[in-house]
């Protein structure tokens, strides 16, 4: 609970923000054509914990001299990855559905080993936080844009984004004169108070009836064929995998009343992310779906932390949901985690997630190839069944054997006695 005091106390006491002038950024594509534009201003408000059993609370915020090279976007994804300072970057990562677009996830890394920043720090990790901002339904050729502070809370950190102008999808490499406003800087027209009449009712009778509504009936939720393994890979600068997984992929989420199941098509769908010390990312976006794995190591192991799934129903209306506390997948660094058998893991109360042949490397790739893999529990006791099957059935013949031998040994007894 005390890691969380200084976010309560920074809150409740309304510290200023400092005073940031705004970064501007062009991104453009393989034809040197402008393909992504931002303007905007985040600061940061980063508790950590010291040697000395502390916790303090730093605020900075995004300079102007960043590095915009890791930076990317095509037809329906795009990457805005903003690197500054000693191993710090904020990033958004934006996708296109139909006419509209959205940003996905915002994720921050900071580095604690930066000691102008984070004196005294007990860790040294770099740490990577990921967040679903309230950047939807933005239209096509249009520029979303809100000048009004929207502060976002996350473990440890809090941003305040403000003066925001983004293109994420650039037509003809022009920047679009057409805005999408954020609902904070639409102006609401005040409803004028209404006045009730007074008047007299009278309750109709109640009567008792012996008839009762028939109970409410469920359509059965289809079952989906098994989905299509897909082999995903994340390469390094030098074009070398430092990500792999291969998997099957089905989500099953529910919104209100209604429960429906999709799988992953791997034909199609785009493969994106990126690979850290600590902490390395899958984004995979297809027609119907974007979910993000995000996977954290610990020195010993690492496992998937987090977990983001996007969708938009067929009514038009945004899906969204994840869970950033998750301890799933877990194997020593510089083996491969591995589970063959389908798999569900219930990610929150309204999102699961089922897998198949299961096998994921988020660091410590070598040659492009899987390490040795770990099994996941499942597995095991896959082989335990056929074993103890045996063990079982090798016991039941020596039992009969020995029967045997024990109803002959006696046969032969009574024959000498007979003569």
């Amino acid at each position: 609970m005390s890691r969380y005091a200084a976010f309560v106390l920074f809150l409740a006491c309304g510290i200023a923000v400092q005073v940031s002038h705004g970064v501007e950024v062009n991104v453009t594509d393989s034809q040197d054509k402008l393909c992504l534009y931002a303007n905007l201003m985040v600061n940061f408000s980063v508790s950590y914990e010291t040697k000395g059993n502390e916790n303090k609370t730093v605020k900075m915020e995004l300079p102007n001299d960043v590095t915009k090279s890791a930076s990317k976007c095509d037809n329906i994804s795009s990457l805005l990855k903003l690197d500054f300072g000693d191993g710090h970057s904020f990033s958004m990562n934006f996708s296109m559905s139909g006419k509209m677009y959205q940003a996905d996830f915002i994720t921050v890394s900071y580095n604690l080993s930066d000691s102008s920043l984070f004196p005294d720090s007990l860790s040294n990790e770099t740490v990577s936080v990921t967040v679903k901002p309230q950047i939807t339904n933005v239209g096509v050729d249009t520029c979303y844009s809100c000048k009004s502070e929207d502060v976002i809370q996350a473990d440890f950190v809090n941003m305040t984004l403000w003066n925001v102008l983004i293109q994420a999808f650039v037509s003809n490499g022009s920047k679009s004169e057409k805005i999408t406003s954020c609902k904070a800087d639409t102006p609401t027209t005040p409803v004028p108070p209404t006045t009730h009449a007074t008047s007299t009712t009278t309750a109709a009778p109640v009567t008792n009836s012996t008839s009762t509504a028939p109970p409410p009936t469920t359509t059965p939720t289809p079952t989906l064929p098994p989905p299509i393994t897909g082999n995903y890979s994340i390469k390094s600068g030098n074009s070398t995998a430092c990500l792999l997984a291969n998997f099957g992929l089905r989500i099953g989420f529910r919104q209100g009343e209604k429960y429906q199941e999709m799988n992953l098509e791997p034909n199609g769908t785009k493969v994106s992310g990126t690979c850290g010390v600590n902490s390395s990312e899958l984004q995979l976006t297809s027609n119907t779906m974007t979910v993000m794995f995000t996977f954290t190591n610990d020195t010993a192991k690492f496992r998937l932390h987090a977990l983001n799934f996007t969708t938009k129903m067929s009514s038009g209306v945004e899906f969204s949901e994840g869970n950033t506390n998750l301890s799933l997948w877990e194997a020593a660094l510089g083996s491969s985690y591995m589970c063959n058998k389908e798999q569900n893991y219930t990610i929150t109360s309204l999102l699961t997630l089922y897998t198949f042949n299961l096998r994921v490397q988020p660091f410590g790739v070598a040659k492009g190839v899987f390490s040795t893999a770990e099994d996941c529990q499942a597995d095991g006791e896959s082989f335990l069944v056929p074993i103890a099957v045996g063990v079982a059935l090798l016991v039941l013949i020596l039992i009969v054997l020995l029967a045997y031998f024990i109803g002959r040994k006696r046969n032969m007894a009574t024959g000498y006695e007979s003569f």
